[in-house]
């Protein structure tokens, strides 16, 4: 059924205290140390690390779980919303800035780095005792022995396609919306179930080129700053495309129970706000990673 708002509209909601942070914290901790012994070689550590990422995954569903169930109680007014509202937008501002930092590692490695190995400007130093003979060039391919003779993925086959499939997916979210303020559920349903398809398929593409990427063209982590920049910029958007396309489709779920009206549906919102903020990161990794 539709949220009601039944809370006192001049009370703000206060939950009673939570055992979610406490549990979170464990779990992520659990996590780190599963990840970290995994890295460094220790034969348990893979396996505490899944233990740890399923503890944080039952969590989050826990959590989230209960603040479902306060919004259908009624408990949350405009106050409330407002507050809701804020820390979406400080939480988006934060990954703006998480991916402004991996763009701005990729931006100081081509408009600086080369060209100081290279011997450019005051780079004559840096070329002579570093690397003797560099010359500067995007992609950085230098010798086979550090990652070099590798290929880099045509901007204008799958990174096109996959281009096409978010802009397309930003439509449907924005139709699924606007069926959801007309109360119109089966639009609303069609649309939405068409964002998290054409996620799926995002991703489906993305591991294809990697699987191209790693066996085809030699392109892997290890091929220089070219790879590491590629593969951490690309790699930390598909994650946000997974994150995405998972909470398209718990809203897909809770929009089937009815749990939205058409004047109470924030969640919804936060989560268009999301992958409208995933789009527009892609567009961007597409110029400054593969076109330029």
């Amino acid at each position: 059924m539709a949220t009601t708002q039944n809370h006192d509209a001049d009370i703000y909601f206060v939950p009673h205290h939570s055992r979610w942070p406490f549990f979170g914290s464990i779990a992520l901790f659990i996590m780190m140390i599963g990840v970290a012994n995994w890295f460094n070689g220790v034969s348990w550590g893979q396996g505490l690390f899944f233990v740890g990422l399923l503890a944080v995954l039952l969590v989050l569903g826990s959590w989230f779980g209960d603040v479902i169930s306060e919004s259908l109680q009624g408990k949350y007014n405009d106050q409330v919303d407002t507050s809701f509202r804020m820390g979406m937008m400080w939480f988006i501002f934060s990954e703006v800035m998480f991916f402004a930092a991996f763009f701005g590692a990729l931006f100081y490695a081509r408009q600086f780095v080369l060209p100081w190995l290279s011997g450019e400007g005051d780079g004559a130093l840096t070329n002579q005792y570093l690397w003797q003979g560099f010359v500067a060039g995007w992609p950085t391919n230098g010798p086979t022995a550090i990652g070099g003779a590798f290929e880099t993925i045509p901007a204008w086959g799958l990174p096109l396609i996959n281009t096409l499939i978010l802009l397309t997916s930003g439509v449907t979210i924005t139709l699924a919306h606007h069926a959801l303020k007309a109360n119109e559920r089966k639009p609303l349903l069609w649309w939405l179930g068409a964002t998290v398809l054409l996620g799926v398929v995002f991703l489906v593409l993305q591991a294809e080129e990697y699987i191209h990427a790693y066996q085809e063209l030699n392109l892997t982590l290890g091929s220089g700053i070219y790879g590491s920049t590629f593969f951490m910029l690309t790699g930390f958007h598909g994650m946000h495309v997974l994150l995405g396309t998972i909470m398209l489709a718990v809203m897909w779920l809770r929009c089937a129970k009815g749990h939205f009206s058409k004047d109470h549906h924030f969640a919804f919102e936060a989560v268009a706000w999301y992958w409208h903020f995933v789009d527009v990161v892609w567009l961007l990794l597409f110029l400054f990673v593969y076109v330029l």
